[in-house]
C-alpha cells in the first residue's frame, strides 16, 4: 500500500508555462511523482477577471485531488496572485504558489534595492509581488512591468536573436529606469528567455544584475516544505511524471518539450484513467535536460492524457 508521503505532487497552470516549474521540481526533488495539469483549452488566465481565475483554479485543483495528490503547487503567477487564498480555504491539503518564493529570493538578491518584476498583465495588476515583498521587507520597493509579448515569444520558440532582445529591452527599460537592481521572472514562460533578459538587463544597467527565476525558487521551497511536514517520498528511485491537458493542439509536443526539457509523446489519443494512473510510474533512465542539467528521467518521452473540466 502506498503511504501518503509517496503520493504524487499535483502541479497546475493555465497552460504549459508551468512545466518550467515541473522541470525545476524534477531537478530538486527527483524521486517525487508529479501529476501536471495544463488548462490548455482556456489559456491564457492573465487577461481573465479574478472571479474567472478563481473558478478555473478550483476546477483544476479538484481534478488533481481526484488523482490522489498530497499537495498542490500552483505553477501559475496569475493564479498565485489572485486565487491562492481561496484555494487554501476551499481545499483540504497544502497549496503552495510561486509568488512568495520568488519574492523571497528577490529580497535576498536585491539587498534593499528596488526589485523589478516582469509578469503578465494580471499578475502585475494584482499587486501580488509588492504585497509579498512588503511582508518580507518594508524597505524594499517593487516596480512591475507587464510583458505579454515575451509569453508569445516563449511559446513560439523564438528565444534568440534580435527580436527577443529588442522586446526584452522594451519591457526592461522602465524597470531599470525605476532603479531596479534585480529582475524577477514573474511568469513561468520567462525562464526560456533568460539569456535575452540577462543580456539586455546588463546592457541597460551597465553591468549584470541578479535574475530571479521563481520556478527554481519555488522548487526549493517545495522541497523544504515536504521535508518539514514529513511529506517527502521515501523512495530513492526517479519519480514519474503524468501530463494532463484540457486541449491537445498539434504543436503540443514541441512546445511542452521546450518548457519541460524532456521529450513529450502526444499522438492525440485520449487515454483511460487506468492508463493515466500507470503513467505516473513511467520507466526512466539517466539523460540530460535542455538546460544541460543531469536528468534521471525518461528519454522515451512523457505520455499525455487529454481530459475535460
Amino acid at each position: 500500500m502506498t503511504s501518503h508521503s509517496d503520493a504524487p505532487l499535483g502541479v497546475f497552470d493555465s497552460g504549459l508555462g508551468g512545466l518550467t516549474v515541473v522541470r525545476a521540481l524534477r531537478r530538486r526533488c527527483p524521486a517525487e511523482d508529479i501529476v501536471y495539469l495544463g488548462d490548455t483549452a482556456r489559456v491564457p488566465y492573465g487577461t481573465r477577471s479574478p472571479e474567472t481565475v478563481v473558478r478555473y483554479a478550483l476546477g483544476c485543483a479538484r481534478v488533481l485531488i481526484g488523482r490522489g495528490v498530497k499537495a498542490i503547487v500552483v505553477a501559475c503567477n496569475t493564479v498565485s496572485a489572485v486565487a491562492i487564498d481561496m484555494l487554501r480555504v476551499e481545499l483540504d491539503l497544502p497549496v503552495l504558489g510561486v509568488i512568495l518564493p520568488g519574492a523571497r529570493a528577490a529580497v535576498a538578491a536585491s539587498r534593499g534595492a528596488t526589485i523589478g518584476v516582469l509578469g503578465t498583465a494580471g499578475t502585475i495588476a494584482s499587486g501580488a509581488y509588492p504585497r509579498a515583498v512588503a511582508s518580507l521587507s518594508t524597505r524594499t520597493e517593487v516596480a512591475g512591468q507587464a510583458a505579454p509579448l515575451l509569453v508569445s515569444l516563449a511559446e513560439e520558440g523564438w528565444l534568440e536573436g534580435e527580436v527577443p532582445r529588442l522586446v526584452a529591452r522594451r519591457y526592461l527599460e522602465p524597470l531599470i529606469g525605476a532603479g531596479a537592481r534585480s529582475i524577477v521572472l514573474g511568469c513561468t514562460h520567462f525562464p526560456l528567455l533568460r539569456a535575452a533578459i540577462e543580456a539586455e538587463t546588463a546592457s541597460l544597467a551597465g553591468g549584470p544584475l541578479p535574475i530571479v527565476d521563481s520556478a527554481s525558487a519555488t522548487a526549493e521551497e517545495v522541497a523544504s516544505f515536504l521535508a518539514e511536514r514529513g511529506l517527502a517520498t521515501s523512495r530513492s528511485t526517479p519519480g514519474g511524471l503524468s501530463l494532463l491537458v484540457t486541449d491537445l493542439p498539434k504543436s503540443f509536443a514541441t512546445v511542452a518539450a521546450r518548457f519541460l526539457g524532456e521529450p513529450v509523446v502526444a499522438d492525440g489519443a485520449v487515454r483511460s484513467s487506468t492508463q493515466a494512473g500507470a503513467a505516473v510510474r513511467s520507466p526512466t533512465q539517466v539523460g540530460e535536460d535542455a538546460a544541460g542539467h543531469s536528468s534521471p528521467f525518461s528519454a522515451q518521452g512523457v505520455d499525455v492524457e487529454q481530459i475535460d473540466l
